[in-house]
């Protein structure tokens, strides 16, 4: 099973770690991993596109899969409305994947 953590710092996400595998499908095959990396990828590149501070980023490949972001604590205000954003529609896009198939991801969130 794919584990998607969120970590809140006050209102705002401060980091979130991806790890697992769903097991539907060989690596590299595997619909429910490529769609929850598409999302997970796509927010880091927001955040490294729009954000004045790069986020500190971990990715292991293989089967023990992990991809760790943490957002600098010092982050400006413009930085953490942006940073917000990506992140939120993240969230959104994986609660989905959650909702859909419960089986393959889960989503935990931490206040």
């Amino acid at each position: 099973m794919i584990t998607a953590t969120i970590d809140y710092r006050g209102e705002d996400i401060a980091a979130f770690t991806i790890s697992g595998h769903a097991g539907y499908a060989a690596p590299g095959q595997d619909i429910y991993c490529a769609g929850v990396s598409a999302i997970a990828q796509t927010a880091l590149l927001g955040l490294a596109k729009h954000l004045a501070q790069t986020p500190q980023v971990n990715i292991v490949e293989g089967e023990d899969a992990l991809l760790k972001c943490i957002l600098p604590a010092d982050m400006g205000i413009d930085d953490r409305y942006k940073a917000s954003l990506i992140l939120s529609t993240m969230e959104a896009g994986l609660l989905s994947l959650q909702e859909a198939y419960p089986q393959y991801v889960k989503v935990r969130i931490r206040r």
